[in-house]
């Protein structure tokens, strides 16, 4: 039997020892929630910037793509209107005699075509000029009986190809058994279109994302209904061109 005053632990103050103990056991201390906050912060910064990345990627390829599109679109209307172009006539001021429509240099082209990028009816007048380090503008308006160039240059020009320079080149059939390219075609003095046009296409930035691209469009219909061309002997010599 123990005696009072003894050494020997009640049971009550066993089991209040082991309830304590055991509490202290199943909490944290504050060194340990901040290390797991701050682990939780880390984790959560890891996966924030992978999602940030892929997205930022995701962005870049639709942007990319997108561009890509909507040049091959441009490139493409480009090639059906050139294939459409129809040997517009307009009257002289001075002279009051029908000319042909179709300016044709190095650095610009200007004509009448049947294809409208907006599906419209009737004639319209395309403009396409290519500026260094810029790109390559587009200006329509419109074929009345007029002279389309006048219309064109009050339109303001929509840039079309921001990545590209143009260089523009005419097929000319010299006789029955030769043809050549030329760099200027002018309508007015030939009265009629060239055979062909060739478009080269060149990446302002050589970056390696970008290649050359040739546009070479057949003429179907080169001469008015009406208007008889100028004689091959009396044309003017024009600056060679690529070889066909």
């Amino acid at each position: 039997m123990a005696t009072v005053g003894s050494g020997s632990p009640c049971p009550a103050d066993e089991a209040s020892g082991v309830s304590q103990q055991h509490f202290r056991q199943q909490g944290f201390t504050l060194i340990e929630v901040m290390l797991a906050l701050a682990l939780t912060a880390l984790l959560l910064g890891m996966l924030s910037g992978g999602v940030y990345s892929v997205v930022r990627d995701w962005d870049n390829n639709s942007a990319g793509l997108d561009a890509a599109l909507d040049e091959t679109i441009a490139i493409l209307q480009i090639e059906r209107a050139l294939q459409g172009a129809f040997p517009h006539s307009y009257r002289d001021t001075d002279t009051l005699g029908r000319l042909v429509y179709f300016e044709g240099a190095a650095d610009s082209i200007g004509w009448v075509s049947t294809v409208s990028p907006q599906r419209g009816t009737g004639l319209i007048a395309w403009q396409l000029f290519s500026v260094r380090d810029e790109g390559v503008y587009l200006q329509l308006a419109p074929a009345l009986s007029d002279y389309p160039g006048t219309r064109l240059n009050e339109v303001a020009p929509l840039l079309l190809l921001e990545h590209y320079t143009a260089q523009f080149s005419y097929l000319y059939e010299e006789t029955e058994l030769s043809k050549r390219w030329e760099f200027e075609w002018n309508g007015a003095d030939q009265m009629q279109l060239p055979l062909a046009i060739h478009v080269l296409l060149t990446p302002i930035e050589s970056d390696g994302r970008r290649k050359p691209l040739d546009i070479v469009a057949g003429v179907h219909a080169n001469q008015h209904r009406s208007l008889r061309p100028t004689n091959a002997a009396s044309q003017p010599v024009f600056r060679q061109g690529p070889s066909p």
